[in-house]
């Protein structure tokens, strides 16, 4: 191969690294915002009733400041450790091997389990918004198709643009349902019999408490894609503007979203709170939510396909999808994902619950319990005990302390739910016609 031809291939694949570097701070912003602020914010106000307003509101804000701040970590070790684009990369650091493997495995099914989840959330927005008898596997394979083609294109930069829509709607949903339930109250003689608390229901169990704490926490899980976002980052350590302003924007939506409509509706808030309204304002709200429901579940398609085709062409051009090759591949991984997502939704009849289990399970340590690992055997400097560690050791160990609690009582209450359901009945058939 002559000269020319070796520069001609040393710029075009400049160029496409470039393709994939295009990410300003605003833009990662928004796309940490619709990964993270999805129609789970909307459960929140059925864990306030669970737990009241006064701990609510501190738990919230509370889990809010623990995230980020585990999210700052995250990011510091993606810095040092630059070359290294997903948190799956920081599993081979602290455990070699193997510390790659069960990350890696975690990783994909967490992600292609929450794609699954936005399945039946659609399913369950279209069945509303028609009010069709309609078997509610057609929804779902409809859902499923939505979900694939917003997971198409390959850069997070351009996902970013969708992200804009994204947050608008989930906004404009949450707004219509608080003013429709403030209206609902004002107009309601009835509603002094169903007031809310300040203080946590009468003969409230610990797993019926555990299970709104970890629905408050899981709203937080978003520090598990932070190192695939930040790689496409041109200035990578503008990432702190980026979770600052996400906390802020976070810790806002969810404690006046959680606050306000269980203030308005009291007792018997329903989860999604879209069903605490009139059934006319519950189907103009889905509609609204539409796009927060498809663009937020797309892009964790997104983030498991990029893992999985960089793992599989590392090394290759095929990796930057610009050429016939790398397009057949990328669209049969985002349809693999999706279409695998969309069976374990439909197939498990207690879907839901196992969910909240693996969400116990994997996003406690995503986000919370890892992190102040990593900054012992990644970022530390000399021993813990010393004077300049000490106060951030002590804070670490604090954060690891909550991932780990979040752990074992969350996975002790979602065990304990699924019991109960079974017992009582409520689980349906796989693949079944209800919404």
């Amino acid at each position: 191969m002559d000269k020319g031809s070796l520069q001609d291939d040393h710029e075009r694949a400049m160029k496409d690294e470039q393709r994939f570097h295009r990410l300003g701070w605003k833009r990662l912003t928004i796309v940490l915002i619709v990964q993270s602020i999805a129609l789970g914010s909307l459960s929140l106000p059925a864990a306030f009733e669970t737990l009241g307003m006064v701990a609510g509101v501190i738990l919230t804000l509370g889990l809010g400041v623990i995230a980020i701040y585990a999210s700052y970590i995250i990011g510091l070790v993606k810095l040092k450790y630059s070359h290294l684009p997903h948190i799956v990369d920081f599993g081979r650091l602290l455990l070699g091997s193997i510390g790659d493997k069960v990350l890696a495995v975690a990783f994909v099914a967490l992600l292609t389990m929450t794609v699954g989840s936005h399945c039946l959330t659609g399913k369950l927005a279209l069945a509303t918004i028609s009010g069709s008898s309609m078997c509610g596997l057609v929804f779902s394979m409809v859902s499923a198709v939505i979900l694939f083609v917003f997971a198409v294109p390959p850069t997070f930069a351009d996902i970013s643009i969708l992200g804009y829509i994204d947050f608008v709607s989930i906004i404009v949903a949450i707004g219509i349902v608080m003013t429709a339930t403030g209206l609902q109250h004002s107009h309601d003689t009835t509603v002094a019999s169903a007031a809310w608390s300040a203080w946590p229901k009468e003969q409230l169990t610990f797993s019926e408490a555990f299970v709104a704490i970890s629905n408050i926490a899981f709203a937080y899980a978003f520090a598990g894609a932070q190192p695939t976002f930040m790689d496409e980052m041109h200035t990578p350590r503008d990432f702190t503007k980026s979770i600052t302003t996400l906390a802020l924007t976070q810790m806002t939506i969810y404690t006046v979203t959680g606050g306000v409509i269980y203030a308005f509706v009291g007792q018997g808030v329903q989860s999604p709170a879209l069903l605490s309204a009139s059934p006319l304002i519950a189907k103009i709200a889905f509609g609204v939510a539409l796009p927060v429901i498809y663009i937020s579940g797309a892009i964790n398609a997104t983030i498991a396909a990029r893992f999985m085709h960089g793992r599989i062409f590392q090394g290759s051009t095929v990796r930057f999808i610009n050429t016939p090759m790398g397009w057949v591949t990328w669209l049969v991984i985002v349809a693999c994902i999706n279409v695998i997502g969309w069976i374990v939704a439909e197939a498990i009849p207690f879907f839901s619950e196992l969910l909240s289990i693996c969400g116990c399970l994997l996003v406690s340590g995503f986000s919370f319990y890892l992190p102040p690992l990593m900054w012992f055997f990644l970022l530390k400097e000399g021993a813990w005990f010393d004077q300049h560690n000490l106060r951030t050791a002590v804070l670490n160990l604090i954060v690891f302390v909550v991932g780990v609690t979040i752990l074992g009582c969350g996975m002790y209450a979602s065990v304990t739910e699924v019991i109960a359901a079974f017992q009582t009945g409520s689980i349906n058939r796989p693949f079944s016609c209800g919404t």
